[in-house]
């Protein structure tokens, strides 16, 4: 059986895409890949604002990364296929693509229900809202009248005017849940933690992290996922060290303060300090 490589930047950013797809309603199935993400100026930035950037740098920039994916997606097909191909010979020209085939996705929580007093004193726009499992957005392209149009919005079911806000209805893929698992089991065989006793309960933190932060991914920012998750795995892992650390501690103070023997490492410790008086 073939193998699957499940830990490439290629594959997690597809699947990372179609997870947050889920949470979405689009008008067609074809909006939901967009060409260029437009980011808000400042935590309070508006849709105003974000439909302001779309000039004729982001419209040359967003066609310039159509082209890019159309040759890439080309070149993958044909590889399949069997043919003997190389990546300069699927090259697609961006001044042949058209404006109108753009899809442009605007970072905006202006479809997200407010939620007065989540958080004490709000410092974003999204502080204001309801809690999110990755940031808003709204996709947007010209029509025949050369007008930006919405064609679709996260965490929202039924058509742009007549849908209603949810969050619940959808779901990560079972690949990119695999992914997870897969790079929480092999950080987990690391010779620096895979000798502890509670490695499983790293382990399974570890997981639960990324359930959480997983889709948080920005793709605006960056095009290696793999390691913002790989952090997100170490400092899981170094959390539980550090709480078992104090709670060994805490055990330790209770055993000796009884007059009954600690662990090991407390034994093990006294008896360097001893040795080694100077370097205390």
């Amino acid at each position: 059986m073939r193998k699957h490589n499940y830990l490439n930047n290629k594959d997690i950013l597809s699947e990372i895409h179609k997870s947050k797809t889920n949470f979405c309603s689009y008008t067609e199935d074809t909006y939901n890949q967009f060409d260029l993400i437009i980011s808000l100026q400042g935590p309070h930035g508006t849709l105003e604002q974000g439909l302001a950037k779309i000039n004729r740098n982001t419209i040359a920039e967003a066609k310039r990364n159509k082209a890019k994916r159309l040759q890439t997606r080309m070149f993958d097909e044909r590889k399949a296929a069997g043919e003997k191909i190389k990546l300069a010979e699927c090259e697609h020209d961006p001044k042949k693509i058209k404006k109108d085939e753009l899809i442009f996705r605007v970072m905006t929580f202006d479809h997200i229900p407010e939620e007065p007093g989540r958080k004490k004193t709000p410092k974003t726009l999204a502080d204001t809202k309801i809690k999110l499992n990755f940031p808003a957005f709204q996709h947007y392209k010209f029509n025949e009248n050369d007008e930006l149009v919405c064609v679709g919005k996260s965490h929202w079911t039924g058509g742009m005017e007549n849908g209603y806000f949810s969050k619940d209805h959808g779901k990560v893929t079972n690949k990119l849940a695999h992914m997870w698992i897969k790079l929480c089991e092999r950080y987990a065989t690391r010779g620096n933690v895979r000798g502890y006793t509670y490695n499983d309960e790293m382990r399974g933190q570890a997981i639960l992290q990324l359930t959480q932060i997983g889709l948080q991914f920005d793709e605006s920012k960056s095009a290696n996922p793999f390691a913002y998750y790989t952090a997100a795995v170490t400092n899981s892992f170094v959390r539980v060290i550090n709480l078992e650390k104090r709670n060994q501690a805490i055990r330790d103070d209770i055993l000796e303060m009884n007059d009954m023997t600690p662990s090991y490492t407390r034994q093990a410790s006294r008896e360097w300090e001893a040795n080694n008086p100077e370097k205390k």
